[in-house]
């Protein structure tokens, strides 16, 4: 792989998706992970499961315990907390959801890598 593949994959070009209906499941393509989630409105997640390969095993997720493995820890997002729109989230996730009151409005877009 050359540096500018590794340029092109950083900025999310394997891939994106869309959605804006709550409880509804993205998953990756085979092989990839969701790299980031810009919100493009203030928005809850209900599931962001985080990829769990042994060496980045360090972004935060809603499940086992949810904080970032050491030596960051952290705190678990729940689905109480609401990401403002405009924010983008980068990390290494195998699936997500939004919370099940996420209306048919502006979204998420994830990012493949």
């Amino acid at each position: 792989m050359k540096q500018g593949d590794s340029d092109l994959i950083a900025f999310g070009q394997l891939g994106s998706t869309f959605t804006a209906v709550g409880s509804q499941t993205i998953l990756p393509p085979s092989g990839r992970y969701i790299i980031a989630v810009t919100f493009l409105e203030d928005l809850k997640l209900d599931r962001l499961i985080a990829a769990g390969t042994a060496y980045l095993d360090s972004s935060f997720n809603t499940s086992d315990g949810g904080a970032a493995k050491s030596p960051t820890n952290g705190s678990v997002i729940t689905s109480t907390v609401v990401i403002p729109k405009g924010v983008t989230i980068y990390g290494r996730w195998k699936e997500l959801s939004l919370a099940a009151d996420a209306t048919a409005g502006g979204g998420i877009i994830c990012y493949f890598g």
